[in-house]
């Protein structure tokens, strides 16, 4: 059996361990083991553990490192063949890890897997963090199977596929702990958001194949740390977006698609500023200044990574399909615009389809 590890980073999750780890526990006794890294929290976390769960491995960080360095600073502590990095808030169910697991054992270019994520709440809906496995658009901006932006679908069967996919929700990725560690794992500068899309990024770089298997099915809260309407979340989503379009996107497409995502951030700016959101203006500005006075530090970031064509890419803007053309679901968008595979798919300018997909 391959030695696998369930990771569970905390911070101030007491009421969310309590709920959902005597679960985790049960449905993962014999797959895995079940090790909880606790990012410095103030509650009654430890000690939760401590009398309820006395045989739960805990790494103790001495502060909150976020999600990226927190991951980082713990996974180089456990030995396994897999990690899977598990949010506290999510219930798991009967027989989750096998299907996964099975399936990256038989196809080791595979770097990282998410199973199907529903809402706890609305069961039979996809939940935000994830839904049917993650892609971006040309422009970086980050989408679901199953999820649009705040659409989410109902679960009717139309993403039991298994299918390639560009991300892997940090929310519950499993992931190959070696590749993790050749690849750096998570950026510590991003803290927390999007550093699971820039990590698949740099897997798919790499020439690894990020996948999504509904053969496993978890139920997702979501929304544990920071609340969805957030001025912090504006910020660490916007600038570690802009970061990670900087260090991975090939030199022909750099210039063209980051002007147009600064573009796009003052126009968004400007409706945070209608919509009465001051801070999450002010929010956008923060994070292009911190993207500017960083310059330097981003290019060495960016030398370090290979440039490669990588596959599901969607060549269209979500944000305008969504929007502006009303598509409230994934299977709306026109399909000829993600791209394949091939270097014939993706030698098109930006904002142009493949040219034997083009309409």
């Amino acid at each position: 059996m391959v030695n696998t590890a369930v990771v569970i980073l905390n911070w101030n999750g007491r009421n969310f361990l309590e709920k959902f780890l005597p679960t985790v526990i049960e449905h993962s006794k014999d797959d895995a083991k079940v090790i909880i890294a606790d990012n410095a929290s103030t509650d009654d976390s430890i000690g939760y553990l401590e009398k309820h769960h006395p045989d739960i491995r805990i790494i103790r960080l001495e502060k909150n490192w976020g999600f990226a360095g927190g991951y980082n600073m713990a996974l180089r502590q456990i030995k396994a063949d897999y990690y899977i990095l598990l949010n506290s808030d999510i219930e798991v169910s009967e027989n989750w890890i096998p299907p996964v697991i099975g399936l990256m054992e038989d196809d080791h270019t595979i770097v990282a897997c998410q199973p199907k994520i529903r809402s706890y709440h609305e069961k039979d809906k996809f939940e935000y963090a994830g839904a049917a496995g993650g892609f971006i658009d040309k422009y970086g901006y980050p989408f679901c199977q199953g999820r649009l932006f705040q659409s989410l679908e109902k679960d009717t069967g139309q993403y039991d596929e298994i299918k390639e996919v560009f991300w892997a929700t940090g929310a519950c990725m499993f992931v190959r702990a070696n590749v993790f560690h050749q690849l750096g794992g998570f950026d510590d500068d991003f803290f927390a958001h999007m550093e699971e899309i820039d990590f698949c990024w740099r897997a798919k770089n790499a020439g690894h194949k990020i996948m999504y298997c509904p053969g496993s099915t978890i139920f997702h809260i979501g929304g544990g740390t920071l609340p969805r309407k957030n001025s912090q979340k504006t910020y660490l989503n916007i600038r570690n977006n802009i970061i990670m379009l900087f260090k991975n996107l090939e030199s022909d497409r750099l210039v063209k698609v980051l002007s147009a995502r600064i573009i796009l951030d003052y126009v968004a700016a400007i409706k945070f500023l209608i919509d009465g959101g001051f801070r999450d203006m002010t929010a956008v500005l923060r994070a292009h200044f911190y993207i500017f006075s960083n310059i330097g530090r981003l290019r060495k970031k960016r030398e370090n990574i290979p440039h490669t064509r990588v596959s599901q890419i969607y060549w269209g803007n979500v944000v305008l399909r969504h929007y502006v053309m009303q598509k409230k679901t994934f299977r709306q968008l026109d399909p000829g615009r993600f791209t394949g595979n091939s270097q014939e798919d993706l030698s098109q300018p930006a904002g142009t389809p493949p040219a034997q997909n083009r309409r």
